[in-house]
């Protein structure tokens, strides 16, 4: 993946593979049917670390990382993740709303220059099922990210047995790593 094609999507597939010690994601991008097409980016995430950390690289062999997200503080439950390119320097943050998560997940994400984003599930009930409920953990979720309630981008948890997520970019300007660090994060933190 270069960094050039991702900027160009604007809908992504999100895959989780199935692995004993980490959760890894491949991100896709979509043929103009609707199709998932080629890999833009892998991501890994170590089960159980400390401090959170992930990295997305150009593909499964792991050699060549695009940007990654790290927390700022260790186990946090307001946690900020600060999202960086490969060479270190800064493309946003997102954080979860701890107080407004109890019910309905919240994240706040940030672009320089761009603005601050909010993003929450679309759906009260199944956001409360899914937290009061273990059983029902598995469903279906609809998070959309705007800013000013002009819609930015939207992370749809499809039905499977694994988790699979299509992401629509709404606002062209908005940039497309920090939408794939976002998307990756919504599986890898949702339940923290």
């Amino acid at each position: 993946m270069t960094v050039d094609t991702l900027q160009t999507q604007q809908q992504l597939i999100v895959r989780q593979r199935v692995r004993l010690m980490v959760n890894q994601y491949e991100i896709h991008a979509v043929s103009p049917d609707g199709r998932e097409a080629g890999m833009l980016a892998f991501a890994q995430q170590k089960r159980m670390a400390f401090k959170e950390q992930v990295t997305l690289y150009t593909d499964d062999t792991k050699t060549v990382p695009v940007l990654g997200f790290k927390a700022r503080q260790v186990i946090d439950l307001g946690a900020t993740y600060d999202v960086v390119d490969a060479g270190g320097a800064p493309i946003g943050l997102f954080r979860k709303n701890f107080k407004e998560s109890l019910i309905r997940s919240t994240w706040h994400l940030e672009q320089p220059g761009f603005g601050e984003m909010i993003g929450r599930e679309t759906n009260a009930w199944v956001a409360v099922l899914r937290r009061f409920v273990d059983s029902l953990s598995w469903l279906p979720y609809h998070f959309e990210f705007v800013i000013a309630d002009r819609p930015v981008f939207s992370v749809v948890k499809k039905w499977g047995l694994r988790d699979k997520y299509v992401v629509t970019i709404h606002d062209p300007r908005v940039d497309r790593r920090l939408v794939a660090a976002m998307s990756v994060a919504l599986d890898a933190l949702q339940a923290r």
